[in-house]
């Protein structure tokens, strides 16, 4: 069966804080259940997102100023289901000193967050807890598990990273470095295998797909431009997704 791609459109405190990145923060209310939407992280200023064209493409223009927020997308997608994600971004620059691996300068101009469901009791208590606790702020559990997309500054291309604060949450460097600035990256990867290069085990369901560009950390400025993501089943066509 072939789905339409999904279109993008329109401390303890602190590890709770990168937690709640795979929760929604009194967003506004979606008017259908395939809508994307804004999500906010406490104690953050938010990025600004907004529909436009970038080169002729249709896109999502991320602006954060020391900002840090998220745009977001419900899904429910079967593991047998999940094959190659497409996807472009689009960064005139890289916020200075910003490292996914630090955790006091962890910023990137462009990401790309995957949430998948699994057994949560299956978690150390601490991360149980931490669960619970951004559940009681947002009304909704974060992923049990988060794979991130993202284009670092100095990571080589392939690094995996473990958040240094929730090992829920993995980053694959895929983009690295200014030598592409300026002009649209296409990318297209094998979200099963990524998943499990990046977990070591197989993935569970599919329950979300976002964006997030943030500068806040490193209290600079980022822009990018996303276009349009699309899941794919394994050998089928595609199920879009655009910011």
């Amino acid at each position: 069966m072939t789905r339409k791609p999904l279109l993008l459109s329109a401390g303890p405190l602190a590890a709770l804080s990168i937690v709640l990145a795979g929760c929604a923060s009194s967003p506004p209310t979606p008017t259908g259940p395939q809508d994307w939407h804004a999500v906010g992280l406490p104690g953050k200023t938010a990025t600004r997102y907004t529909s436009t064209f970038k080169d002729g493409r249709a896109a999502i223009a991320a602006e954060s100023s020391q900002s840090a927020s998220m745009w977001r997308r419900k899904l429910d997608v079967a593991p047998e289901a999940l094959g190659e994600v497409s996807f472009s971004w689009w960064v005139p620059a890289l916020p200075p000193k910003a490292s996914v691996a630090d955790v006091n300068r962890e910023d990137a101009a462009a990401r790309l967050l995957f949430g998948f469901a699994g057994d949560v009791g299956s978690l150390p208590p601490r991360t149980r807890m931490m669960f619970d606790l951004a559940q009681a702020l947002t009304g909704e559990q974060p992923p049990y598990a988060t794979l991130m997309y993202v284009w670092d500054n100095q990571a080589p291309v392939g690094t995996v990273i473990i958040n240094p604060r929730t090992d829920r949450i993995r980053k694959i460097v895929i983009d690295s470095g200014s030598d592409a600035l300026g002009r649209w990256r296409d990318h297209r990867r094998d979200l099963r295998a990524d998943y499990q290069l990046a977990f070591g085990e197989k993935p569970g369901r599919l329950v979300s797909v976002a964006v997030m560009t943030d500068s806040d950390n490193t209290a600079s400025q980022a822009r990018a431009w996303y276009g349009p993501v699309a899941v794919h089943e394994p050998a089928a066509g595609p199920t879009p997704a655009h910011p």
